[in-house]
C-alpha cells in the first residue's frame, strides 16, 4: 500500500476527496483535476479497488447498479466498471469530472456521470449499492451535512442495499498536525500547508501549485481545502439518526477493527425503510 506517512511523496490524503462547501472551497480541485492522477501515481487504485469489491461480494453486490458518489476523475469507477458492475459517478467538480471522462472515452466503459452536490444528489431510481471512497465523506464539515447524505444515501439504496465509505480519522489529522510538505517534479511542483484544529476537529491545507505549460511556463494556482474528523461512535449515531442500519468498520485495507491509530477506516452500513411493495 502506499505509504500515508511519507512527507516526500503526495499521498492519497492530501488530495483525496471532492470538495462540497460553500464559497471558494466548493471550487476546490479546479485547478488541481488537470494534474490530480498525475501527483496521485504513487496510490494502489487497483489494490483499493480489489478491497472494495471484496466488501461489496461479501454482501451479495457482484453485479448491478452502484453509485460512486464523489467519484472525482474516476479511477474507482473504472475499476469497478471493469469488474461488471453498472456504475454511476457523482461529483460536484466539473473539472474532475471532464478527466474521468476522457478514461471512458478511452476504456469504453458505460459509466453515467452526474455533475452534481452530495449533499443533493439525485437518482432516477435506486442502486444496489452506493460507495464513497478517498475521504469525500470528511469534506461534509457540519453533522447536519453529512447526515443529509446519510438519509439520502438510505433513499436512494434498493432495500438492504449496502453503502461503503472511507474516512480520514482524528488520529490521522493530529498526525500530520501543522506541516508544510512539498514535492517539485518538472511537470509540476506544490506546496501543501496544513493546520489542524483540534478543538474542532477540523483539518485546513492550503494548496499551492505551479503546473508548466505547452510552453513552458508554469502558471500558479491556489486552492483551500477544509475537512472534518469525526470519531467513530458519533458517525454511527448519524447514520441511526438518518435511518440507516450501521453493520460494521474495519482498519482500512483489512478486517481487523478500527484501533486508536486507525488513519483511515471503512464504514458498512445498510438501507432501512423501505418495504417490498
Amino acid at each position: 500500500m502506499a505509504d500515508e506517512k511519507s512527507p516526500v511523496r503526495i499521498s492519497h490524503r492530501h488530495f483525496a476527496g471532492k470538495s462540497l462547501r460553500n464559497g471558494d472551497s466548493m471550487e476546490a480541485y479546479s485547478s488541481f483535476a488537470k494534474v490530480y492522477d498525475m501527483f496521485m501515481d504513487n496510490v494502489p487504485y487497483e489494490e483499493w479497488g480489489k478491497y472494495l469489491i471484496n466488501l461489496l461480494e461479501e454482501y451479495g453486490i457482484k453485479d448491478g447498479l452502484v453509485l460512486d458518489l464523489g467519484c472525482g476523475t474516476g479511477s474507482i469507477t473504472e475499476i469497478l466498471a471493469d469488474k461488471g458492475y453498472d456504475m454511476i459517478g457523482i461529483d460536484y467538480s466539473e473539472e474532475m469530472l471532464n478527466v474521468a471522462l476522457d478514461k471512458k472515452e478511452k476504456s469504453g466503459n458505460n459509466i453515467l456521470y452526474l455533475n452534481q452536490d452530495m449533499r443533493e444528489f439525485e437518482l432516477y431510481g435506486t442502486v444496489r449499492a452506493i460507495v464513497s471512497i478517498c475521504d469525500s465523506m470528511n469534506y461534509m464539515t457540519t453533522e447536519e451535512d453529512l447526515r443529509d447524505v446519510f438519509k439520502l444515501v438510505n433513499n436512494y439504496l434498493d432495500i438492504g442495499g449496502i453503502f461503503i465509505f472511507d474516512l480520514n480519522t482524528i488520529h490521522k489529522y493530529e498526525t500530520i498536525g501543522e506541516q508544510v510538505i512539498a514535492e517539485n517534479r518538472d511537470e509540476g511542483s506544490f506546496i501543501w500547508e496544513n493546520t489542524f484544529y483540534e478543538d474542532e476537529n477540523i483539518n485546513e491545507y492550503d494548496l499551492t501549485l505551479f503546473i508548466k505549460d505547452e510552453n513552458g511556463k508554469y502558471d500558479k494556482y491556489e486552492e483551500n481545502h477544509i475537512q472534518r474528523a469525526y470519531c467513530l461512535d458519533r458517525i454511527k449515531e448519524l447514520i441511526s439518526e438518518a435511518g440507516l442500519e450501521y453493520i460494521t468498520s474495519y482498519d482500512a485495507f483489512t478486517k481487523n477493527a478500527v484501533r486508536k491509530d486507525s488513519e483511515r477506516i471503512y464504514v458498512i452500513a445498510r438501507e432501512k425503510g423501505k418495504k417490498v411493495s
